[in-house]
């Protein structure tokens, strides 16, 4: 065998955040599972850093059929109407996991679980812990996974998935070492999260980079809508090195006004009805218009504020936003924050089934890695809520698979060897593609698109995608494999924005006229793989 070491069982889950955790302890009722974390199981992805919160429908007044019908105004009708009636049904039900397993959420003076407001939703629906939602759920997630017999893996690379004819039946990693280690599994589930780390300024962590994107893409698998970027509205600008970093939905869902350097609440421009809480579509590119047209700060953002708030409502409901800007020199309890928009999510990815199956037989997918679930734009707190939901469905569709016999073909291995050994001895610092690639994807697909700059955006990357990356140790050979995924996942999203001549949710084409709105749209999802790309039409079809 061609690799340092071989691990064999039942369900490989690659991925540590929400959906891949919740997929490992389901997984482990059925069979050995394993569970990879390029990072630390807990600590790294986008889970623990989601603020806002989760929704689901627990009061009376609100009904699963509204929050169905917010999701796919929402997500401009894009979404696959019965993986969003799944989410909304059983949302309810995972929350229900959680809080039995030990999750402090806030709670009301009745004893019922706390619910705020959120963007493009007729009812406080957002379920809560403070603005630290994310890092709660994982910390629970975390002590569950625990108690099963699942083996996790931390800091090990997943390079490339392992297929026996058009079935995937495991991975190829680097351990922190760089060495190679086979897994193979009767099934495997990508949870690996998003990818929005192709662009300049972003709210992902280190590990957001679309490899599974990638992956799924070199393996034979379908991608839908990969040109459906969410970028989210209010992301920090200064200091420099913050960039990006996430000023929480939840801000704006406590009160907080956007106004411009002319003290304007230009929100009644863009969206009067709804305001602040608009959709994140329509906020975000209210907030670049007007920096555009000259209303931005020097820093070039425009301005949130919450100092009409109470002092009690800033420390007890957003302390981690208090202590962040602080860290800033800000006190957001008497002076504003300065913020623009920041790419955030991916809308799209694998083609899934409500089981979280993909187009491959043994790969499923779940969270931000699958698409479908958001169509054209997501909604602030569904994203918490998909992770338990697919998360649970694709671990459990995992482990009720049949186990069967796994033949490696030693030439995909040798392939491997090939392509890392030609690291070893490149000539390019993969920081410096990472860079070029990333100021490339701000510039030319950003919030705003035209046939031109996709195209020159796309000889870009193909550029930077046929350079000689180089590994200056054994260590360093994941970055190399990292900064290639990066390349082939930008890719992807320019290739599907360039299939969609329209406008919708959060891809915007201001090179074509358009007459209609979302609702009435003649197009479907974009698709590509390996085999076909294009666009379907309303019914489906392409």
């Amino acid at each position: 065998m061609l690799a340092d070491e071989v691990v064999d069982c039942h369900v490989l889950v690659i991925g540590s955040g929400g959906a891949g955790v919740r997929a490992a302890i389901e997984a482990s009722q059925y069979g050995d599972t394993v569970l990879i974390s390029k990072t630390i199981v807990g600590k790294g992805g986008c889970t623990p850093m989601a603020e806002g919160g989760y929704n689901a429908v627990l009061r009376e007044e609100d009904s699963c059929g509204i929050h169905y019908e917010d999701t796919m105004k929402g997500g401009a009708y894009l979404n696959d109407p019965e993986l969003v009636n799944i989410l909304v049904k059983e949302a309810p039900l995972r929350m229900g996991d959680l809080v039995k397993w030990g999750a402090v959420f806030d709670f009301t003076d009745s004893d019922e679980v706390a619910q705020r407001p959120f963007g493009g939703q007729r009812f406080p629906r957002t379920c809560y812990a403070g603005d630290r939602t994310g890092h709660e759920m994982m910390t629970t997630l975390v002590e569950r996974l625990d108690a099963t017999k699942v083996t996790t893996l931390q800091e090990v690379t997943v390079i490339d998935l392992l297929k026996d004819g058009e079935a995937v039946i495991g991975a190829m990693a680097l351990d922190e070492k760089g060495g190679l280690v086979l897994f193979k599994a009767d099934s495997t589930v990508l949870a690996t999260g998003g990818g929005t780390k192709v662009y300049d300024i972003s709210t992902n962590s280190s590990s957001g980079t679309g490899d599974g994107f990638a992956m799924g893409y070199r393996s034979g698998a379908e991608l839908i809508d990969m040109e459906m970027v969410q970028f989210h509205p209010t992301g920090a600008v200064s200091p420099y090195d913050a960039r990006g970093r996430l000023v929480t939905e939840a801000v704006r869902g406590e009160g907080g006004i956007l106004l411009n350097t002319k003290g304007e609440r230009f929100m009644k421009n863009y969206d009067p009805g709804r305001m602040e809480l608009s959709t994140r579509d329509i906020v975000a590119r209210a907030i670049a218009t007007e920096i555009v047209q000259g209303r931005g700060t020097e820093h070039g953002g425009v301005y949130l504020d919450v100092t009409h708030l109470p002092r009690e409502q800033v420390e007890t409901r957003l302390p981690v936003m208090l202590e962040q800007f602080l860290k800033f020199g800000v006190d957001i309890r008497t002076e504003p924050m300065e913020v623009a928009p920041t790419a955030h999510h991916i809308m799209g990815g694998l083609r899934i089934t409500p089981e979280g199956r993909t187009t491959l037989p043994g790969l499923f997918a779940c969270g931000e890695v699958a698409g479908g679930v958001h169509g054209a734009n997501r909604l602030g707190g569904n994203s918490l809520a998909d992770t338990q939901v697919f998360g649970k469905r694709a671990g459990e569709a995992a482990g009720r698979s049949e186990k069967r016999e796994k033949t490696v073909d030693l030439r995909q291995v040798e392939t491997q060897q090939v392509r890392l050994a030609g690291f070893l001895s490149g000539n390019t610092n993969p920081a410096l593609v990472r860079r070029e690639l990333q100021l490339a994807m701000w510039q030319g697909a950003g919030i705003f698109r035209n046939a031109g700059d996709l195209d020159k955006t796309l000889r870009t990357i193909r550029q930077l995608s046929a350079v000689n990356l180089r590994a200056a140790s054994l260590r360093n050979l994941a970055e190399c494999c990292i900064v290639q995924n990066m390349c082939l996942t930008a890719s992807l999203i320019c290739r599907s924005a360039l299939q969609r001549k329209e406008s919708r949710g959060a891809h915007v084409r201001t090179d074509i006229p358009q007459s209609y709105d979302a609702e009435h749209s003649p197009f479907g999802h974009t698709f590509i793989s390996q085999s076909r790309e294009g666009i379907e039409n309303r019914e489906g079809i392409a």
